[in-house]
């Protein structure tokens, strides 16, 4: 009795993991900033959508990264708010989350570097989960 409490447990988890958006890295390519860019980047390369933001979202990206470590103290913080600083584009800091995570989750625990991460998320495209069909 008590293996089917786990195992129900286990597929509530989950099934509301996969209810989490998908965070994706920036693209590679750079959403244009003026009208003329715009043209030569809609004619070169007709899928928009699929574009990073602006180059110029970088440095709040990196302030907003960096205040999620503000409170942490120890060498691995240390270390990592270096590797934000020298960021050179919104690419880096994605896989940097990575790391924001586990540093995070060393010294304040799980559920709060989850809230972090989730913060961070906002910067970073997303798609709406895929639902998976149960399994009878």
């Amino acid at each position: 009795m008590r293996s089917m409490t786990r195992s129900n447990r286990a597929t509530t988890l989950a099934a509301s993991s996969r209810l989490q958006p998908e965070v994706f890295p920036p693209s590679l390519r750079c959403e244009p900033d003026t009208a003329w860019q715009r043209w030569l980047f809609w004619l070169l390369a007709p899928t928009p959508q699929d574009s990073a933001p602006p180059v110029n979202r970088l440095p709040q990206v990196q302030v907003d990264f960096l205040a999620t470590l503000s409170d942490l103290q120890s060498s691995d913080a240390d270390g990592l708010r270096a590797r934000i600083r020298d960021g050179r584009s919104l690419r880096d800091l994605w896989h940097a989350r990575a790391e924001v995570f586990r540093v995070v989750g060393v010294a304040r625990g799980q559920a709060e570097a989850e809230q972090r991460l989730q913060r961070l998320n906002r910067h970073f495209p997303t798609r709406a989960p895929r639902l998976q069909p149960l399994a009878l």
